[in-house]
């Protein structure tokens, strides 16, 4: 059977397509899909349907899965691109920080992205600095390792057991810039001449070390040496990120699939919480991202908040938000959301719980728990659900999460008085 080329949309319909029986278990083992299942109508075919997840992997039978997303890619990577540099797409609101081409698939489109940011990162040169060495010697530079020289050469000399500090190519900017370009050489569906680009650029990282994989990255700190490469960077985090191979359980290699997934539940809660950090912040405010609590006494329960506003110091929260990258239903978004928001507003002490959704055309609606009033006439907890429209220019998109922000911070000043 000749291995298929399927493209899918996120939460599209199911499609039924010829499938081996090794390719299909891959699918299910991985996890990337919504559901995968052999068609009961049609032997040797298999019925997939994509969920939250878009870009493209390869099985090991070469069968290549692409899952388009439901929004346009430019305005994926708008999303993408503020998580990654807020301050540049809060500023000037244009279509986002990462260049994507004339695509309409993720994989070509972040294919074209680490190109671009790559070329401009390594324009004026590869970077370098300096990189603490050990290693065995015989001639001693920089200083002795006594330890170890006592350990295995019992003091003797020469070998030398030495640490210097080299200045090198080798560094964990260019160690993470070589990855993600390698990375992306490996991808299905990058065209042929931005494959040749970024060939260029992984043979002008030659000198940087390559990733082992399942390791984590090397971390980098942002300074004034390393300006022009941020950009590249950031881009490059995320690529590795999302192209993890470990796309199967544990013991599950012979039916492992390799490729590019970006989640859209993730994304899109990253953006909404970013962006909302920075509305505050025009308040003095405070926000934490994925802020760790615990539900009871004990500590069994433990729950993270996508976003909790709190005081310019830090210590007192103010409000508390949650995205949801969800679909409404005919008779609106699941109740279990609103019990969640609850549960976070009793934890945190507060009297207003926001949820923020992927929605188009709905109103904001508000609930007022019962039982919770303090006092005779009192204002109970009240639960908020907010609705942002992805499909709207980038412009308005920012304003309604400003005045969103704007809300949480009118909402706070009560506790700040």
């Amino acid at each position: 059977m000749t291995a298929p080329d399927v493209t899918l949309r996120e939460h599209g319909p199911a499609v039924s397509v010829p499938l081996d029986l090794a390719t299909g278990r891959a699918l299910i083992a991985s996890g990337i899909l919504q559901s995968a299942a052999p068609d009961p109508g049609r032997e040797g075919h298999w019925v997939l349907r994509a969920g939250n997840k878009v870009g493209a992997v390869r099985t090991p039978g070469g069968a290549v899965v692409r899952i388009l997303p439901k929004t346009s890619v430019r305005r994926l990577f708008f999303l993408l691109g503020f998580s990654l540099d807020p301050a540049r797409a809060w500023r000037d609101s244009r279509e986002g920080t990462v260049e994507v081409g004339a695509y309409d698939d993720v994989v070509p489109a972040l294919a074209h992205a680490l190109e671009r940011q790559t070329d401009r990162a390594l324009r004026q040169g590869v970077l370098q600095g300096y990189r603490e060495v050990e290693e065995t010697a015989l001639v001693v530079r920089g200083r002795l390792r006594e330890a170890e020289q006592i350990r295995r050469h019992f003091a003797r000399t020469p070998p030398a057991e030495i640490a210097y500090d080299a200045y090198t190519a080798d560094i964990a900017e260019n160690r993470i810039l070589r990855a993600a370009t390698e990375r992306m050489l490996r991808l299905p569906g990058v065209p042929g001449t931005v494959r040749r680009r970024l060939a260029h650029h992984r043979v002008r990282l030659a000198g940087a070390a390559p990733l082992v994989r399942g390791q984590e990255l090397p971390r980098w700190q942002p300074s004034r040496l390393n300006s022009r490469y941020q950009p590249a960077l950031r881009l490059a985090e995320a690529v590795l990120r999302g192209s993890s191979p470990e796309h199967r359980p544990p013991g599950a290699d012979p039916l492992a699939v390799d490729g590019f997934l970006l989640d859209m539940d993730k994304l899109f809660e990253d953006f909404i919480t970013v962006a909302l950090r920075e509305a505050v912040r025009e308040h003095g405010l405070t926000a934490r991202l994925q802020d760790p609590h615990r539900l009871d006494t004990a500590g069994l329960v433990r729950m993270r908040p996508d976003l909790v506003v709190r005081s310019s110091d830090g210590r007192t929260p103010l409000a508390v938000v949650d995205a949801k990258y969800k679909t409404a239903k005919s008779g609106g978004f699941p109740n279990a959301d609103l019990y969640q928001a609850l549960a976070y507003a009793t934890v945190l002490g507060l009297r207003e719980a926001h949820l923020v959704y992927a929605a188009k055309g709905r109103s904001e609606r508000s609930h007022e728990v019962c039982g919770t009033a303090a006092g005779e006439g009192g204002r109970g907890v009240r639960l908020y659900q907010h609705s942002v429209d992805l499909d709207q220019d980038s412009a308005r998109l920012l304003l309604t999460l400003r005045e969103i922000g704007g809300r949480l911070a009118a909402s706070a000043a009560p506790s700040r008085s």
